[in-house]
């Protein structure tokens, strides 16, 4: 195998393809990234669960794959001269890499034993903008469940109809809800859930850009198609909550907060609550005005702010981090806040039909004053 290429591009599939290889690995040859040169140079890393290939544009002078050491390849590739880099293995994986008076030796591995990716099959793909996928991505995953017990809320949920395509997370605690509504028809009709690690792989390599991205369905996998890059992912397998029972709706009080303002005094108030030194944030939710306070061992702090609308004086606890957390993701200046009673949940949406997103927060029990 011979090729050459230009260092950037080089570096930049390494820096994509080398995150789903292996750390560790009873199947050593995974630890390394699968090279194969013919039409083109490709880049793949895998670790089982998840595998990211990405092509690039080289020079190949004779075609051939072999799986390559992944840290010591990428560390000699970064630190090379910028320009042309020459890259040759010969029949006993000897690695010749020359890039202008710069040269390195090293070993490389035959293919042979590398697994074969999974096969997700040639369905129709779903387009959707770069930059809308990772909103979705982004506006839900921080409330994916952290608990093994439930696997299959560790993952987020994607709804997909002829006119839109929501991303649904759920941990116990919260709900964070995302929807994009098509200009197009998708043409498609289908649910699936995406385990977190493979989502956050997606999300580094999305831009904010309103390129297309695809992706395509397969009975165990997903491969999601950007740019280059080509990321293919189990798929979780279980019941998610029907999460259109949980969510509370025509609720009896509902307040315009702008999202900034709310922010900024949830994240003062919550200035004293830690890990260690756990608290809920007393909200009381009066006429035109919240207040909030709370104590930990550590000491007090509480806050005001400001909204349109009579909270009539409610009173409800909240883990401050849940809703800052929500706020923070919140893409519209102004949100609905939605209330029943102290001891149903909080549900942000939209103070207008720009956006279509829902964030639900339950209470926490507070002690009286």
């Amino acid at each position: 195998m011979r090729f050459t290429c230009e260092k950037n591009m080089l570096v930049a599939g390494l820096n994509i393809a080398s995150r789903t290889v292996a750390q560790k690995s009873s199947l050593s040859v995974i630890e390394g990234i699968l090279c194969r040169a013919d039409v083109g140079l490709s880049l793949t890393g895998y670790n089982m669960e998840t595998a990211i290939t990405y092509q690039i544009d080289a020079e190949i002078a004779e075609a051939g794959e072999c799986v390559l050491p992944a840290r010591l390849f990428g560390d000699i590739i970064r630190r090379l001269p910028e320009g042309p880099v020459v890259v040759s293995v010969d029949e006993n994986y000897k690695v010749s890499i020359r890039s202008g008076y710069a040269s390195f030796s090293i070993s490389a591995e035959s293919s042979q034993d590398y697994p074969e990716l999974p096969d997700v099959g040639s369905g129709r793909p779903v387009h959707i903008p770069q930059n809308v996928l990772k909103d979705l991505i982004g506006g839900t995953i921080f409330a994916v469940s952290e608990n093994q017990g439930r696997p299959i809320h560790t993952g987020v949920k994607f709804e997909v109809d002829d006119a839109t395509v929501s991303a649904i997370a759920v941990d116990g605690f919260r709900l964070a809800r995302r929807t994009w509504h098509s200009d197009a028809p998708t043409g498609r009709e289908m649910s699936f859930v995406v385990p977190a690690a493979g989502l956050k792989e997606v999300e580094k390599i999305l831009t904010d850009s309103e390129e297309d991205a695809a992706f395509i369905l397969g009975s165990k996998h997903i491969m999601v198609e950007i740019g280059g890059a080509t990321l293919i992912c189990r798929l979780l397998e279980g019941d998610f909550l029907d999460w259109r029972k949980v969510v509370p709706t025509n609720c009896p009080i509902q307040l315009t907060a702008n999202v900034s303002d709310l922010a900024s005094s949830i994240e003062r108030v919550g200035l004293i609550v830690s890990e260690k030194y756990k608290s809920p944030v007393r909200c009381v939710f009066g006429n035109q005005t919240l207040h909030l306070r709370t104590n930990t061992t550590i000491g007090s702090a509480e806050d005001r702010c400001s909204f349109a609308g009579d909270g009539k004086e409610l009173e409800i606890g909240f883990n401050v981090r849940y809703l800052a957390d929500a706020l923070r993701v919140i893409p519209s200046e102004e949100v609905m806040l939605e209330l029943t009673n102290g001891l149903s949940p909080i549900v942000l949406t939209p103070a207008d039909n720009k956006y279509d997103f829902a964030y639900m927060v339950l209470p926490v029990r507070i002690k009286n004053s």
